[in-house]
């Protein structure tokens, strides 16, 4: 069964274009090493909840929307497979800098999820 990174992550309205940009850099490499589905979405309804909310999970400022995003692969061995392959790309490198990024990457959360439901 498929397995899933997913990534939650606050970015300034600023950045979007920025962003836009180094996600399909970023979507195009996983792509290219075997990644089956590269997904980012930008805030539309993601209103601050009461107990816990998309905007509190990555502590969202002023001026900021959330983007959420994943990545699917085959299976949780290929998952890891792409991933290295993709951490070594050299096009990855510059992309990686804290200083590159257009968004705060310690307000980002992340994860693996071993598909549940597949319709």
């Amino acid at each position: 069964m498929a397995y899933v990174d997913g990534f939650v992550l606050p970015l300034p309205i600023a950045n979007i274009d920025a962003y836009r940009a180094m996600a399909t850099k970023a979507g195009q490499i996983w792509r290219e090493h075997g990644a089956l589905q590269f997904r980012e979405c930008i805030g539309d309804d993601v209103k601050p909840g009461v107990h816990t909310s998309f905007p509190q999970s990555v502590k969202l400022e002023e001026g900021e929307t959330v983007v959420f995003s994943w990545i699917v692969y085959e299976s949780r061995a290929q998952r890891d497979e792409v991933n290295e392959k993709v951490m070594k790309d050299p096009r990855m490198a510059e992309m990686m800098q804290p200083e590159a990024m257009p968004f705060d990457g310690k307000r980002m959360i992340y994860g693996g999820f071993e598909m549940l439901v597949d319709l």
